[in-house]
């Protein structure tokens, strides 16, 4: 009969698992997603199965959390596309646009481009998530549309290709 302190690591895992459902911030689920790995490990350890443990620690939570990372790492980005002659007022909407999406846990990257049909072509070939022309931005993410559009800070359009001029 097992001993009481393999019950204990035992009843970790659910609980580790719904602290991971409940995160809001990603980076803090991947830790505990990595916690958990741990934690199963060590139940393969105690229960006897070395080979099962060691699969679980190095594809488990090696592996898994460092793909997670990449891959988390490349989605949190909103790409904004500007004007290469707008440069004045980038700086400054990007730091409106970081300060906007941080509770959100999203960074901004911001693309330049020469002409107004190549900044035009990004957004249309989905380069781009959203393009700052004249003090606007359009967007045509609706989720970061909605986002955006609760800061009354920043003017903000949904992307329409008739609507936008050079």
């Amino acid at each position: 009969m097992p001993e009481l302190y393999v019950y204990v690591i035992t009843a970790l895992l659910p609980i580790t698992a719904l602290v991971v459902v409940w995160q809001k911030n990603p980076y803090n689920a991947l830790v505990l997603r990595g916690v958990l790995g741990a934690v199963s490990t060590l139940v393969y350890a105690v229960l006897g199965s070395a080979d099962v443990a060691l699969t679980e620690a190095l594809m488990g939570t090696m592996l898994a959390v460092s793909l997670y990372a990449v891959a988390m790492r490349s989605s949190l980005v909103v790409r904004v596309g500007v004007l290469t002659d707008d440069e004045d007022s980038v700086a400054e909407m990007r730091s409106r646009l970081s300060g906007v999406l941080q509770p959100y846990h999203l960074l901004v990257e911001v693309n330049s481009y020469s002409d107004f049909e190549s900044l035009q072509g990004a957004m249309n070939n989905r380069e781009v998530h959203a393009v700052h022309i004249d003090n606007t931005i359009h967007t045509r993410v609706p989720r970061l549309h909605d986002i955006l559009q609760k800061q009354s800070a920043i003017n903000l359009k949904f992307w329409d290709l008739g609507e936008v001029k050079p």
